[in-house]
């Protein structure tokens, strides 16, 4: 990993990505064949300093929170070479029992049922940054940072980055994946359109009494969604939906009161809650970049989509958009495109439609139809919760997009 120097004349770049947190990273990583047999040139942007051992969390998306990974992602990381050291800390999700508080009925998926030995795995965020990091240091890349963007400029051959460094970049393709936080996305005046969904998310660690099986947990409770997804020993993430405001109440509670109202909430089916790690809170919004590609630009991750996290599917479907970009940028190395092409980023966008349409879609519609507390509703609720049991194409069906086998 080379860090750059200060210089005059702009330097040139076939591929300039803009944010080095998971979904930055995950596509630096999935560049490396390109680099290391065609010559691409690759840089990355990052705002935040990087540490001498990239043993501690660094960097924003390398936060407290773990991420739901599929077992779809498991397998790409695994031809990227990562799965390996991840799967170090990862804890396997064996089953995912989904159920509303004060209903009959739950839906239950095995991952035998689906001839696996796992749906997929719980991976704390900063694990998956430091192996990430790792691979990354191993590669031919020009690293910039700690660099923000200060001014992007749109060229004939793609856009011209001046950096906090004063630095010039020259950038056949860049990347915007630094989750929108750095305004870049104004700047070029692409907008984001925006629905709160007007609730808070409360994620916290918690040990429950008893062996946790492997299972996850999705709870449609009178104050919220609840998740509960396995980690290593007796440990869980939490993550517990409120409306926005009215989850100031628990975070102000002692951790015993909070574990009681969790308990009151969730019921015994994981066990007793006996231990509560920090508390973070989180508004929610469904968000999405009006454009997702232009003549040399690719907007990815959060940048692009920021989703409700009770399906589970942020990160999942910001790596297969990782992965359609670079199976894109090489489509286009055969007809001999450019990375910044606008062929190639007709066919990213046409490889992404689709699947992010209805991850979109069936995340929002999921927390729509749950999110409302209604007689006639719940009722149906609890009967589709039963026919789902019953019923195997639609289990499969589930199952399959759970595991991000089916898009």
């Amino acid at each position: 990993m080379s860090h750059s120097s200060s210089r005059t004349a702009p330097q040139q770049a076939d591929v300039v990505i803009i944010g080095g947190g998971l979904v930055g990273a995950s596509l630096g990583v999935a560049l490396a064949p390109a680099m290391q047999e065609h010559g691409l040139r690759v840089a990355v942007v990052e705002a935040a300093p990087l540490p001498a051992d990239l043993e501690t969390p660094w960097q924003p998306s390398f936060d407290a929170r773990a991420s739901a990974i599929s077992r779809g992602t498991a397998n790409h990381f695994a031809g990227l070479g990562v799965w390996d050291a991840m799967a170090e800390r990862g804890a396997p999700i064996r089953r995912i029992h989904v159920s509303e508080q004060g209903r009959l009925g739950a839906t239950r998926l095995r991952a035998e049922e689906f001839g696996d030995d796992a749906l997929g795995y719980v991976m704390p965020n900063a694990w998956m940054g430091r192996v990430l990091h790792h691979q990354l240091a191993e590669l031919p890349l020009d690293w910039h940072c700690p660099a923000k963007v200060e001014a992007i400029d749109a060229t004939d051959a793609g856009h011209r980055l001046t950096l906090s460094t004063g630095e010039c970049l020259e950038a056949g393709l860049t990347v915007l994946a630094d989750g929108g936080r750095s305004g870049l996305k104004e700047r070029l005046g692409i907008e984001s359109r925006e629905s709160p969904y007007e609730q808070v998310a409360v994620i916290a660690s918690v040990e429950v009494d008893r062996d946790h099986r492997g299972t996850a947990y999705e709870r449609f409770s009178h104050s919220g969604p609840i998740a509960l997804l396995p980690m290593d020993g007796q440990r869980m993430e939490l993550v517990w939906t409120f409306a926005a405001g009215s989850e100031e109440e628990a975070l102000a509670l002692s951790d015993a009161d909070f574990l009681a109202r969790l308990q009151r909430s969730f019921g015994d089916r994981a066990g007793r809650f006996r231990r509560l790690g920090k508390r973070h809170a989180y508004p929610l919004s469904l968000v999405t970049a009006s454009e997702s590609i232009r003549p040399g630009l690719a907007v990815m991750g959060n940048a692009a989509h920021a989703l409700h996290p009770v399906a589970g599917q942020g990160f999942n479907l910001a790596l297969r958009g990782v992965m359609d970009l670079v199976a894109a940028i090489e489509a286009g190395r055969v007809r001999g495109d450019a990375p910044g092409a606008m062929a190639t980023l007709n066919d990213f966008e046409a490889r992404r439609r689709g699947d992010r349409d209805n991850v979109i879609r069936f995340s929002d519609g999921l927390v729509r139809l749950f999110g409302r507390d209604h007689p006639v509703l719940s009722h149906a609720r609890a009967a589709g919760l039963i026919g789902l049991n019953l019923v195997g194409p639609l289990r499969r069906t589930l199952g399959r997009r759970a595991m991000g086998l089916e898009r």
